[in-house]
């Protein structure tokens, strides 16, 4: 048996979005739903059971689920506190996206198949959460949505996998970005994957086309660039914040990945700012 939910009987008058939180009970969904809108929804805490029309998974905290309208599913807490917070989404603001920003097709809300999973380590899901509130307080019109939509949107589109790669890999490379990871190297992200170092290089290698190694200092060199322009810091002390604290090796990664030394791309790049006297 299924439900179908109406965006007519959810969106305030004018509204493109609504936002609710949930806390679910343990207690098995009687029927699955389906709906005219776009959904999106995280775990903010507990774990999560997604029943779908062919089968179940378990959701943890910072998983983010994308659906079409007309994709059956169900939620089911497990354990106590199983706490989920949802966008009910107009299509139009969805169709509207995807016509001006012809780069996330094929992702997420506009993928072949779905629903869509990501992941949001526990720095990306406060700024969720932030940009979540601030949609709370606004007039949930066309810009608010696209506000809230976009930045989440571009985010994961530029860091997507492709369908077949583990989610176990996925959560790994995700949680890469986190600078007591990196700051690590590919030490950090083979422990956070939890597998042995020469299976997480041989997955690597088959999914992604890189080492564990490249992908890291991949990441490390976007946060040195970045606080290269933004900081003042000293570069010896931005290699070591990145966990490079061999020079020689940081100049070398950093040419190899931007085409200039740290000292070029700073006086390129920086921005100059005045400073009250």
């Amino acid at each position: 048996m299924a439900n179908k939910l109406l965006h007519k009987d959810i969106l305030n008058s004018g509204a493109q979005v609504r936002l609710t939180r949930a806390t679910l009970t343990s207690a098995r969904p009687k029927y699955l739903h389906d709906h005219d809108f776009y959904e999106l929804f995280w775990v903010q805490n507990g774990q999560v059971r997604h029943h779908l029309a062919d089968g179940a998974e378990t959701l943890t905290e910072g998983d983010v689920v994308f659906v079409q309208p007309g994709q059956m599913h169900g939620l089911q807490g497990r354990g106590e506190h199983a706490l989920v917070v949802s966008l009910c989404i107009h299509p139009k603001t969805v169709k509207g996206l995807a016509k001006r920003h012809p780069s996330i097709d094929g992702h997420l809300f506009w993928a072949n198949a779905g629903p869509v999973k990501a992941q949001r380590d526990m720095r990306q899901l406060a700024a969720l959460n932030h940009a979540a509130v601030q949609l709370e307080n606004s007039p949930c019109d066309t810009l608010a949505a696209e506000a809230f939509l976009l930045p989440l949107c571009a985010d994961l589109t530029a860091t997507a996998f492709a369908e077949d790669v583990p989610d176990w890999l996925v959560r790994a490379c995700n949680a890469a970005y986190a600078p007591d990871v990196f700051r690590e190297g590919s030490a950090g992200l083979v422990a956070i994957a939890g597998k042995a170092h020469p299976h997480v290089s041989r997955m690597m290698r088959r999914y992604l086309g890189q080492t564990p190694s490249d992908y890291v200092n991949h990441i490390r060199m976007q946060h040195a660039a970045r606080a290269l322009t933004t900081d003042s810091d000293a570069i010896n002390e931005i290699a070591a914040d990145c966990g490079i604290p061999n020079m020689s090796h940081f100049h070398k990664l950093f040419r190899a990945a931007h085409g200039l030394t740290p000292l070029q791309y700073r006086q390129k790049f920086q921005r100059q700012v005045v400073q009250p006297s």
